[in-house]
Formats: structure tokens, C-alpha cells, sequence
């Protein structure tokens, strides 16, 4: 008995790494980025599967971004074995295989497509252009990619034969707001350039929401986030779900408001209630965002797709010209205070950026990412 005990444990430790081998190689084939969350799953488990003792390398230094992640996201998995870390590592390599997979079910392409995107979905149909963020699986997460092609879809859109434009998300997250990952692999010399590169974007992207001179509609499909939430005081007209969020976490990442949110925000919603939101984190639920002012109208999950879509149809058939010169007759009041409030903004955020108080809060919030 104890030899078929052992025979049949020499055979699963073989079964074992030969399953770990296999997922090595099937990770080499995935088509999607998986994610930094993810990446430093697979990193951890593959260090402790193929090392006989738990995390021993020294620990990076703070400013080492990447390093650092690494390091905790080994290090938290602690005294497990080599055997379930294979295990693990296996299992979770299986999930995005599949996952993977059942992306690439390819569906027809959408009426009126425009072409040349990569993190977003631009159509334009019955009058209206629609721009939807298209990185699900990062929750919308706006990179300096898509930061650029919202510029490029808004400038479109503004010049093309639409009524109306429509921003909304695609998947459970309308937008998780600024993609943190802009802030990692900066080498120390390299932080300042990262900050003036970083505000010019960020202040060219927000000037396009400033001077779009068609109505802007905002189609809040789920929770949204950051700099997602604060150009919403730049659009029309917000219609959202009620299982949508409204959270604009800035001092917790040790950064300061943008997006004329330090002037509109108060504007729209007084301001002890904006304070609320900007300095101290309140997160809003969509009835509480709509009695502030922020939101138009909200509507049940199940029925907000098709009732606000049919909604948009019967306005994108009104008058266009009307429309337009309309809201910029609105909008002229503000427009060279808008500009003005946005380069204050930015110069500020270009200054938190260099600061060891947000450095510390990117660090603190990477290091609690790594251990979920």
C-alpha cells in the first residue's frame, strides 16, 4: 500500500507541473492584456511555484512602482506550497483562457462604425454619434491611449452631420476614471516630464469638452469615476442608471480636482455638497446625484437602455443648427471662465503629481491592490 501511495503521488506531482507547464505556454498565446491586478497574480504564483521557499528578495524602494507591487503580491501569499501555487496558477490561467475565448464570438459590426479606434467603440446612426468606452475588462479605465482617441472622437463628431453626441460605457462600468497604470513604470528623472505630459493631455482633453459645439449627452450606464464624473458638469444632459455611482476619490490619491469641477461642481450643486464630493470622498448613488443637480434623470436598470435611446432618437430629430447654435449661446457665458478654471486645474494637478504625498497615495493604493 504505502508504494501505490507513493507511486500515485510521484504520478500527480508529475500531472501537476506538466498542467503548470501547459498554462505557461497558453499564457504566451493570449490576445488580451489581462490586466496589472491579474499580471501580479500569475507573477506571485509563478515565483512561489517555482521556488521551494516563501518571498525572500529584498524589498524595492518606494519610488519603485513596479518593483514594488511585484514584491507585495509575492510576499502576500506567504507560506503556501509549490503545489497549490502550480495549482492556482493553472486555474487562473484556464479562466482567462476561457474568458478569452468566449470574447472572440465575434458579432456583426455595428451599423455606421467609424474606423481607427482601439479603446473605444464611435458610431454614428439616426443622427446621433455614439462614443463608448470600450475597455470593459479594465472597467473603462482611461489610458493616454484613450484620453487621445476621446479627443480625436469629440473632434469628429463635432464636425460630422449628427445632432447630437452621446458618451456612455461599455460593459458594468460606465468609467473607473484615470487609469493609475499611467503612473507606473516612471523612472525617478522621468517624474517631472510624466507631469507637464500629463497636464497638457489632461487639459487638451478637457478643452474639447469645453468648446464641443453640438449638445453633449452623457448615458451613465454603471459606476463612474474621477475625471469621468467631473466633465460631466461639461455635458447637457446626464441620464443614468440607478445602479449607477458618482465618486471623485482625488485626496485620496493625494490629487486635487479637475475637469472644472472646482467651478461647476458648486455651481450645479452648492457648494457644501461639492465639498463633499472633492475634498472628502463622498461617493454619490444616482437618486442622490440626480437631487443634487449633477444627474438630469434617472432610470431603472432593467428599461434604461431602451428608454433613453428612444429618447435620444426623437432629439437627435429636432433642428440641428438650432440646437447648436442654441447651447453655444448657453454655454458663451462661461466658456473663457471655463478655459481659465481647466489651466488652473491642470498646473495645480502638475504639481500634486510631483509631490511625495501623492507618490505615497499611488504607492499605498497599488500595495492594497496587490493583496486583494
Amino acid at each position: 500500500i504505502p508504494a501505490v501511495h507513493l507511486h500515485r503521488t510521484a504520478a500527480t506531482m508529475q500531472s501537476s507541473q506538466q498542467d503548470f507547464e501547459k498554462a505557461q505556454e497558453q499564457l504566451k498565446l493570449l490576445k488580451n492584456d489581462p490586466g496589472n491586478e491579474t499580471k501580479l497574480k500569475l507573477y506571485a504564483l509563478f515565483k512561489q511555484a517555482r521556488l521551494t521557499c516563501p518571498c525572500n528578495a529584498p524589498k524595492p524602494g518606494m519610488l519603485d512602482f513596479v518593483k514594488k507591487a511585484k514584491w507585495d503580491a509575492w510576499n502576500s501569499l506567504g507560506n503556501l506550497s509549490q503545489d497549490n501555487a502550480r495549482q492556482k496558477y493553472t486555474e487562473l490561467v484556464s479562466s482567462l483562457v476561457s474568458a478569452e475565448s468566449a470574447d472572440q464570438k465575434e458579432a456583426p459590426p455595428e451599423e455606421g462604425r467609424h474606423d481607427g479606434y482601439e479603446t473605444l467603440l464611435v458610431t454614428t446612426k439616426n443622427n446621433i454619434t455614439k462614443i463608448m468606452f470600450n475597455r470593459p475588462d479594465k472597467k473603462n479605465a482611461i489610458n493616454h491611449k484613450m484620453y487621445r482617441e476621446i479627443i480625436k472622437a469629440l473632434e469628429e463628431a463635432g464636425k460630422n452631420d449628427s445632432t447630437i453626441a452621446v458618451i456612455t460605457g461599455n460593459g458594468d462600468y460606465y468609467s473607473s476614471g484615470n487609469d493609475l497604470n499611467n503612473f507606473t513604470n516612471i523612472q525617478p528623472g522621468d517624474m517631472e516630464k510624466m507631469a507637464k505630459d500629463g497636464a497638457v493631455l489632461l487639459r487638451e482633453f478637457v478643452d474639447h469638452f469645453i468648446d464641443f459645439p453640438k449638445p453633449l449627452f452623457a448615458v451613465v450606464n454603471g459606476p463612474a469615476i474621477g475625471i469621468c464624473v467631473t466633465v460631466l458638469g461639461l455635458c447637457d444632459v446626464v441620464y443614468a442608471s440607478d445602479r449607477a455611482t458618482f465618486h471623485t476619490p482625488f485626496s485620496q490619491l493625494g490629487q486635487s480636482p479637475e475637469g472644472c469641477s472646482s467651478y461647476l461642481f458648486p455651481k450645479i450643486m452648492g457648494l457644501a455638497k461639492a465639498n463633499e464630493m472633492l475634498l472628502f470622498n463622498k461617493k454619490l448613488t444616482a437618486a442622490e446625484a440626480c437631487a443634487q443637480g449633477l444627474v438630469t434623470e434617472v432610470f431603472p436598470e432593467r428599461t434604461f437602455q431602451k428608454e433613453v435611446w428612444a429618447r435620444l432618437e426623437a432629439y437627435a430629430a429636432l433642428p440641428k443648427n438650432c440646437l447648436a447654435m442654441s447651447k453655444q449661446l448657453l454655454r458663451s457665458m462661461d466658456k473663457e471662465k471655463l478655459h481659465e478654471v481647466n489651466s488652473r486645474e491642470c498646473e495645480l494637478l502638475q504639481e500634486r503629481w510631483l509631490s511625495d504625498e501623492c507618490v505615497n497615495a499611488i504607492v499605498s493604493f497599488f500595495q492594497k491592490k496587490a493583496k486583494l
